[in-house]
């Protein structure tokens, strides 16, 4: 349960003076709920004021704060064309407030005639006269003191004003409760940090504050750590049935090729995971083609050998179904009974394979969600494998162990590859094995980026590709942060390509059904089309060995993750494979840098690198899906930075300091609950 004291941060908005409908929609748009959303909701600038009792063009550039009295209005025929106030200060130093767009009334009732008033705005020279452009603040000289000379400047939405945001957040500051400290004495004072309090009125009142907001990142980053070691001290007490091994259906399996060092690396460390009475959780990180698959197969084959169960979840049907068949394949000739379960699987069949599951008949199930619902009962499940861990997170984690009765052996797949500082932050309570080696044969990608002034060329070198019997992907651009625009892109473009190829063209997007979705992809995969013109739907998709070209329109406007794992579409058959890279003309620094890096190298592990020095964590782990722990107040570099100090102070404490229990350990439970990474911790509520 969460500490009373913290109860107040947690209050709605709407219980604050002066919110009503008109601001919750422009709040809601920015992520804006409760008090302490409002708490953390941090400056990104500064409007630093001058009080001045004269005007001065020696002050032309700078905000400033004057005593003046409106003497005319000066008003033009056009509706469209400014309305303006000439006053003068005390001296009778002339200046124009000039109001566009408003009608002439309200600059008119704002400013009566003869009336001295406070006004504040940017002081601007036009030729030798001097003008104020739309004043910030105009008020009655007894609100004098009620203009910041340094004023915070913070992220809005339209709909909502800067003065109206920071009232918000002055309201919610009012409100902030002084907590326990919960930082280690010695690294407090070392880093000479105020308290969590102080920090944060100070990150909001001072444009100087960068101390108070980095030990306000630095408790963020505390708060992730120390739930990732409860997580992991947890599991560690939970017990699980050893796996051990005997290689009798593994050394059945026949491979092409001879496995990689990494992957007979990471064979040997889930192994020695699994002899262990507590749970393995171990995180496989591997580059699209890096054979997580059969690394995924012989792990499940350990626990068949020891007389127990496998289960391997996908993130969606269609890739259920193609796991399904490549391990089908994989097991040809191998005494191993491997069933699927899906949402679409219904009566009869069903049945038939639940009752396998339960009666132990069925050795490995693959399958989506459906596999760990509430009917599905396993005989005597031992490990489970997940693809594309980003979907799978603590509450999934809690329905799988309890589908044993001791503790099932997991094991997480991600195709992306994460750098090491985020693989500490994000997956700290994992053991990580990296597939950072390629299976011998697989030839790379050829990457070329291209103007798109040179669409036509890149339609006829489709043309040419289709009539060669080859297949190919066209992504749209990310035109904004939005599932339409991104729909709106990717119609227009099947629409532009189907009046040249025809029926050849399908289209998939975000804002299709999951089934329409899967109805296209198997479409494409069985060959019924040639193109398939996409939104970043496709990111985690389907294998179509004979898809080798990919066209990304818009390149420059993706992340290098992302245009990775899109690139990481194609090469999956024998024949060659390019990706072409469309990009605009007004390149940034780092639009260019990232395209330069997708031609010189096929290593997600230096892109991912290097994205992460580029442009932070963004969408690297995949943002928009859920389980992720994203950072509202640390930056990357301060994460790569802070993350082994904070670790240190959270073992401290869980080893030293007594843990939870302790008087640190109950002031560390309000930084959980106020980071709110407590939603792992079902077994906090225990400690």
């Amino acid at each position: 349960m969460r500490p009373e004291l913290l109860n107040p941060l947690f209050t709605e908005i709407s219980a604050l003076k002066g919110v009503g409908n008109a601001l919750s929609r422009p709040l809601e748009r920015l992520g804006l709920s409760r008090l302490v959303d409002l708490a953390f909701h941090l400056p990104t600038g500064w409007v630093e004021r001058k009080r001045v009792e004269a005007l001065d063009m020696n002050d032309v550039g700078q905000t400033i704060i004057v005593t003046l009295t409106p003497v005319d209005y000066r008003a033009s025929g056009s509706a469209r064309a400014p309305f303006r106030v000439v006053a003068q200060d005390d001296a009778g130093n002339i200046v124009t407030l000039v109001y566009f767009g408003k009608n002439s009334g309200w600059p008119r009732k704002l400013l009566p005639l003869g009336e001295a008033k406070i006004v504040s705005g940017k002081l601007e020279a036009y030729g030798q006269d001097l003008q104020i452009i739309h004043p910030d603040h105009v008020l009655d000289l007894a609100e004098a003191d009620n203009i910041g000379v340094r004023e915070p400047v913070y992220p809005l939405s339209e709909g909502i004003s800067n003065a109206r945001m920071r009232d918000l957040v002055g309201q919610a500051l009012a409100r902030a409760p002084e907590l326990p400290e919960w930082i280690e004495p010695s690294v407090l004072g070392q880093q000479g940090w105020s308290g969590w309090r102080d920090a944060l009125l100070a990150v909001h009142g001072h444009p100087d504050g960068h101390g108070a907001q980095r030990r306000l990142a630095y408790d963020e980053i505390f708060a992730g750590q120390l739930a990732l070691m409860l997580v992991r001290a947890d599991a560690r007490r939970r017990r699980a049935v050893p796996i051990r091994p005997d290689g009798r259906l593994r050394d059945q399996v026949k491979l092409p090729f001879a496995p990689t060092g990494a992957q007979r690396r990471s064979i040997a460390e889930i192994d020695g995971d699994c002899v262990q009475s507590a749970p393995m959780l171990r995180l496989l990180q591997g580059d699209v083609g890096s054979g997580k698959t059969w690394v995924a197969l012989m792990a499940l084959l350990g626990a068949v050998e020891s007389g127990m169960q496998g289960a391997f979840l996908a993130p969606t049907e269609i890739l259920a179904r193609q796991h399904y068949a490549t391990l089908q394949k994989m097991l040809a000739g191998v005494p191993v009974n491997i069933a699927i379960l899906t949402g679409r699987d219904k009566g009869r069949v069903r049945e038939s394979t639940l009752m396998g599951l339960a009666d132990g008949s069925i050795d490995i199930l693959v399958g989506t969600h459906a596999i760990f619902q509430e009917a599905v009962s396993y005989k005597r499940l031992g490990l489970a494998v997940v693809d594309e861990q980003h979907r799978f997170g603590v509450v999934q984690r809690m329905m799988l162990a309890a589908k044993a009765e001791l503790n099932p052996h997991l094991l997480v797949m991600t195709a992306t590859p994460i750098p090491r500082t985020l693989t500490l932050t994000y997956y700290g309570d994992m053991e990580v094995s990296r597939l950072d080696e390629m299976p011998p044969g697989r030839q790379p990608i050829e990457t070329r980026v291209l103007s798109a002034e040179r669409l036509d060329e890149v339609t006829e070198a489709l043309g040419r590709h289709i009539a060669a019997g080859g297949q190919a992907y066209w992504v749209c651009p990310l035109v904004e942060e939005s599932e339409k625009s991104d729909q709106a892109a990717a119609e227009a473009r099947a629409e532009a390509l189907r009046m040249r190829f025809g029926d050849a063209v399908a289209l998939v997007h975000g804002r299709m059904k999951g089934s329409e979705k899967d109805a296209v992809m198997e479409r494409f995969a069985a060959g019924g089309a040639s193109v398939l013109v996409a939104t970043t739907v496709i990111e985690v998709g389907v294998d179509v060995p004979n898809a080798s070209l990919m066209i990304i329109e818009g390149a420059d406007r993706f992340g290098l993750a992302q245009l990775h794992q899109l690139r990481g579409r194609v090469g999956r058959g024998d024949k060659a494979s390019v990706c072409l890279l469309l990009r605009g003309n007004a390149l940034s620094e780092t639009a260019r840098a990232r395209l330069a890096l997708m031609r010189e190298t096929n290593d997600g592990f230096r892109i991912a690198e290097e994205d992460l020095r580029l442009r932070g964590a963004g969408e690297l782990l995949g943002t928009r899906q859920s389980g992720d722990q994203r950072f509202r107040l640390a930056q990357p570099e301060q994460i790569g930075e802070l993350i082994a100090m904070a670790r240190d102070d959270a073992r401290l404490l869980i080893e030293r300091d007594g843990g939870l229990s302790s008087v640190r350990g109950q002031a560390a439970r309000h930084c959980l609950y106020l980071f709110e990474r407590d939603a792992a911790v079902a077994l906090l509520r225990a400690g």
